[in-house]
């Protein structure tokens, strides 16, 4: 585990499992429709329990870059962020759309009171975005966001050892200011 002071929170790297984390909230990188899939979403959906997905229909689904809330059913965190991320295409907006994953996906931890969050990397797997651009840009808005506000933990939670790596060797370029 690599944790870091920033701010009055801390920035966690972890390798391990999303679904077993401790924290008040999991993030799913989900699809639109927040259903069951593959990957990330489906082992949350497969953990959580089939009430997390009677919940899910009732929000009307999830554009990319919002971040929606539900409880945590079966998990050991209380609450579930639902963001969906950008399938990667090469174009700008791709960049944008994941920083919106992430920065809406705190904001809404932040709105609930919610002081513990676990993020994936969002979109690389299923959806195609590279590992270390995704690194670069998840951890480049999480350290900025917690410069300046009240989230007290910010875990990533990478199930291989070479994205453990990826985002392991992003945060030593970035360091707590922020930017490579």
């Amino acid at each position: 585990m690599i944790r870091k002071k920033i701010g009055k929170s801390y920035l966690e790297l972890v390798q391990g499992n999303i679904t077993e984390q401790d924290t008040e909230a999991i993030v799913n990188a989900a699809n639109e429709r927040l259903a069951p899939g593959g990957g990330v979403a489906g082992a949350i959906h497969r953990a959580a329990g089939p009430s997390l997905w009677e919940e899910c229909k009732k929000l009307g689904g999830c554009k990319t870059g919002e971040a929606k809330l539900t409880s945590g059913h079966n998990l050991r965190a209380t609450y579930v962020i639902h963001t969906v991320g950008p399938v990667y295409s090469g174009r700008d907006k791709d960049s944008e759309d994941l920083k919106n994953s992430y920065k809406n996906s705190l904001k809404l931890a932040t709105e609930k009171n919610i002081r513990s969050v676990s993020f994936p990397s969002i979109s690389t797997g299923a959806f195609g975005y590279p590992v270390d651009e995704a690194a670069r840009i998840a951890l480049e808005t999480v350290v900025e966001y917690l410069k300046k506000d009240g989230v007290e933990l910010v875990r990533f939670v990478l199930f291989g050892k070479k994205d453990f790596s990826v985002y392991q060797q992003t945060l030593q370029k970035i360091g707590t200011e922020g930017r490579i």
